[in-house]
């Protein structure tokens, strides 16, 4: 690890930033590749009857692969404006108590094609706001969950909390289940960005969360950073990181905003004038970068960061590290990824599913007796050759040719002729090196992660002449 640790860290201590026109050059749209192919790929031609096919058809096939969990909770008290999430805005909390009703049966009728031999290593519970459910709900679901599936011991069991809203009750309940992972999102703790976003939340309802969750036994304390808001300047953000480093969080996930009001019209809200471009943007970037490396975290790559001491710096140095829906993981490995709730994603072998995104249709589905399956994919030869080689650049920032021939039955040279060939500027550029058949990124090369991985995507050049499919990389 010391190694690369170091030239990264080389890279943000020299005075001079990266020049303009490289920027300009690879701040592109492209996918973040937390699956290939990507969403837009899918069709809702899969639907809950080929998903209870494919099931029926890998399950048995696949029984060496655990699983990992997800489960949606999609309520919110108010409307973040940053958010491109899946979310249910309301007040009314009874809502969430009939969605729960409805989760348990989509619970029972997944359970019921799946192997629960096999363990759960991975369970997170995302949103939306999860503690928008009392903790006796989430008890309720924590115990249905139980009731069906096999969790591993030692499993990374987390969800996702807002400061504003989660109670130490909350808390002392999640550590009773057995929650041994909690992440927030913070943002930003500047006062003027926190009205822009509507996301006004005090460093120190942040600071009693994360002492209480310390205090309770949590192992891991995630923060969540986004840079690219409306009125950050790389002065402001400079200073709410220096405040999070302070509060001495073992992760951080600092997310490029993704502007994408097509999808999230909710965006248009904030001021777009008022967000940080181009070579604004990537100076608050490089500067936030360095101080986490400063104070000692690991960069894992696009945008997340860790203690060296944490399991997701350990995988990353020795090559272990996965990626998928809900970003970098450790725990899950190759594990078959189990999507429950509104709009949430599966990630099979093979295959992809997604549920639907209306709450009305998710309901009228199950009340069906239907899984509530919107769209998927099933993947090619093609597919799953391309998926392998994405998802080493996007973890491990480089490749081994000869692994991959060996895996796929093909002489990589060949085969990848053409995104080859495509490297030749990213080579001059200095972002990655090509030698005895080993592809490695340049220490700047790991900055730009998604356009090393562009040229293998095989649906890209197409999808580009769409518009408004993804955000930009920078």
């Amino acid at each position: 690890m010391q190694n690369r640790q170091d030239a990264f860290k080389d890279l943000f201590s020299q005075s001079t930033g990266v020049d303009n026109t490289l920027l300009e050059r690879y701040n592109l749209t492209g996918p973040r590749y937390t699956s290939y192919p990507t969403a837009p790929v899918w069709n809702d031609a899969f639907d809950a009857n080929a998903l209870d096919i494919m099931l029926e058809a890998t399950q048995t096939k696949n029984s060496d692969l655990p699983y990992s969990l997800y489960v949606h909770l999609p309520f919110c008290e108010s409307r973040c404006h940053f958010c491109a999430c899946n979310v249910v805005i309301t007040k009314q909390t009874q809502h969430a108590e009939h969605y729960l009703l409805m989760l348990f049966k989509e619970i029972e009728m997944t359970a019921a094609k799946l192997d629960l031999s096999r363990p759960v290593v991975q369970f997170h519970i995302g949103g939306g706001t999860p503690t928008y459910m009392t903790p006796e709900q989430l008890e309720r679901l924590w115990n249905t969950l139980h009731e069906y599936f096999n969790f591993a011991m030692g499993a990374e069991v987390s969800l996702e909390v807002d400061p504003r809203v989660t109670t130490d009750d909350h808390l002392k309940m999640l550590i009773k289940l057995g929650f041994n992972r909690i992440s927030m999102g913070v943002q930003d703790v500047n006062p003027t960005v926190q009205e822009a976003i509507n996301r006004v939340q005090s460093i120190e309802q942040t600071k009693h969360l994360i002492d209480t969750s310390r205090d309770l036994g949590f192992k891991g304390v995630n923060v969540d950073l986004i840079y690219g808001l409306p009125h950050q300047t790389p002065e402001t953000f400079k200073d709410t990181v220096n405040q999070i480093i302070a509060l001495n969080p073992d992760r951080l996930a600092v997310y490029n905003y993704a502007h994408v009001p097509w999808m999230a019209p909710w965006q248009t809200y904030m001021p777009e004038d008022a967000m940080p471009q181009g070579t604004t943007k990537y100076t608050i970037f490089r500067q936030a970068t360095k101080q986490f490396l400063d104070a000692g975290y690991v960069y894992i790559g696009m945008d997340h960061y860790a203690k060296p001491d944490d399991e997701m710096a350990i995988a990353w140095d020795d090559n272990t590290l996965h990626r998928n829906f809900m970003g970098y993981t450790v725990r899950a490995g190759q594990a078959e990824l189990v999507g429950l709730g509104l709009s949430a994603i599966s990630g099979w072998k093979g295959y992809y599913s997604q549920n639907v995104k209306k709450l009305s249709l998710y309901e009228k589905a199950i009340e069906a007796g239907e899984l509530p399956t919107w769209r998927g994919y099933a993947l090619s030869e093609d597919d799953l050759l391309r998926q392998t080689v994405i998802a080493r650049l996007m973890c491990d920032n480089r490749l081994d040719m000869a692994s991959i021939d060996a895996q796929f039955d093909i002489t990589f040279e060949d085969y990848f002729k053409e995104p080859l060939a495509q490297m030749t500027l990213l080579i001059e550029d200095g972002l990655l090196t090509i030698e005895n058949r080993r592809m490695e990124f340049s220490p700047l090369g790991r900055i730009f992660s998604r356009n090393i991985a562009m040229p293998f995507d095989a649906y890209l050049q197409e999808q580009r002449k769409k518009k408004n499919l993804f955000s930009k990389t920078l």
